[in-house]
């Protein structure tokens, strides 16, 4: 990533903040405390659309967001598949919270292969602090979909620039420390800006209503002339020619993959808790006596416990593509034919997965009988969610260009969409 411009800004970090506590590890006893102390809530939160600030505050102060960044730098030093590992395991516990914390991770990404030491260190700073940041891209009136923006960043006569727009979709934003915002620049360009959530003229409100991943803050950022510094400013392009290679697109998109994955184990979980909890079957069924002995319904709960499997497998084996990529970077450059693996693996994962996530997560009602619907139980959220999560980006429109790929050579599209 380049600035819009040169800064010799008094803001500019001369030296790279370290975090000063340590933080959760992949695998650690840690880790599983705080999973299950998500886990403990997550099903009454949604039911009762209560938002899980707290549950951030959990996050935060256990320095998961700090996962990828390099141990020397008070990080994890965690490989790309140790955490898309974690990421299913905390949506496991808490599909919301996992959801949340997408732009972040995708904000640290960013960080480790810049090139301007002094952005890079800024970047991180805010991540040794245990700040998160949250989300500003898509926008419902843009067309098409994509690279186009209505926000715009305009320049200020006083120095930097005024920011104005209306974003959508703002994931994570309202629980976040900062937003990463996407508008059109100067000069036909598009840039990204990270600000805080707590700035003159942003105001972000919890006004998403989708079916499911209900907890997310999926809703809107307003941005009413808000200044922005140049040094927060880092220029993206031409939105119509993004040909530099990058695996940014392939991570964004396996992330919602993870956070499906994470689901299905919950699905899992609570198919067995169901069998083994129930005491009646129909007087038609192999067993009527002992659900947990009937060879049917044991079956059922071994299929979803293999689809689950199947969903984790896949998904870690495209992270390790991606991961090929960050190791092939130089000079802030990833291998263009990496970027093509990672981005073909995480298309498949995404066509494979959508093919059975759906009906995994509504075969839970199979195990649990007509008691299993009642809404105290609340498990129809994972249908919910698993439906929802896929939207993000159309199956057919992402089989249709794998498909091209394969058969025309046909290069992906070059934006974070795909």
């Amino acid at each position: 990533m380049t600035t819009l411009s040169e800064t010799t800004s008094s803001e500019t970090t001369s030296s790279q903040a370290v975090a000063t506590t340590t933080p959760v590890f992949p695998r650690s006893p840690e880790l599983a405390a705080l999973l299950d102390r998500l886990r403990e809530g997550a099903s009454r939160r949604e039911q009762d659309r209560e938002a899980p600030f707290e549950a951030i505050e959990w996050v935060k102060r256990a320095g998961l967001g700090r996962l990828r960044v390099p141990v020397a730098e008070g990080g994890a030093g965690a490989t790309i598949p140790e955490l898309f590992s974690t990421l299913i395991e905390l949506a496991q516990a808490d599909s919301n919270v996992a959801h949340i914390l997408r732009t972040h991770f995708w904000f640290v990404e960013q960080q480790l292969i810049a090139t301007d030491p002094s952005a890079r260190a800024r970047g991180l700073a805010i991540v040794a602090a245990d700040e998160l940041v949250g989300n500003g891209f898509s926008e419902q009136t843009a067309t098409p979909v994509g690279l186009h923006f209505e926000t715009a960043l305009t320049p200020d006569p006083e120095g930097g620039y005024r920011l104005n727009g209306k974003k959508f979709y703002s994931t994570g934003t309202l629980y976040s420390d900062h937003t990463q915002i996407w508008a059109a620049a100067p000069g036909g360009r598009i840039a990204g800006a990270v600000i805080p959530i707590n700035r003159r003229g942003v105001t972000v409100e919890d006004d998403w209503d989708g079916f499911g991943q209900r907890l997310t803050g999926t809703g809107t950022t307003r941005l009413d002339d808000v200044h922005v510094a140049e040094h927060e400013v880092f220029d993206l392009g031409d939105p119509d020619h993004q040909d530099a290679p990058s695996y940014f697109g392939a991570f964004l998109q396996l992330f919602l993959q993870a956070v499906t994955a994470g689901v299905l184990r919950s699905v899992a979980d609570d198919a067995v808790r169901l069998v083994r909890s129930r005491k009646r079957s129909f007087s038609h069924a192999r067993d009527p006596q002992v659900p947990a002995q009937d060879a049917q319904v044991l079956q059922v709960v071994g299929q979803i416990s293999a689809d689950a499997f199947a969903a984790e497998a896949i998904v870690l084996a495209a992270a390790q593509r991606i991961q090929e990529a960050f190791d092939s970077v130089v000079d802030g450059v990833p291998d263009a034919a990496a970027c093509d693996a990672a981005q073909l693996a995480a298309a498949q994962a995404k066509v494979a997965i959508d093919g059975f996530s759906y009906a995994t997560a509504a075969r839970l009602f199979d195990v649990g009988g007509a008691s299993a619907t009642q809404s105290v139980h609340n498990l129809d959220r994972h249908w919910r969610n698993v439906r929802t999560i896929s939207t993000h980006n159309p199956t057919f429109l992402k089989a249709s260009a794998v498909g091209d790929h394969e058969v025309n050579g046909t290069a992906f599209p070059a934006n974070a969409y795909f």
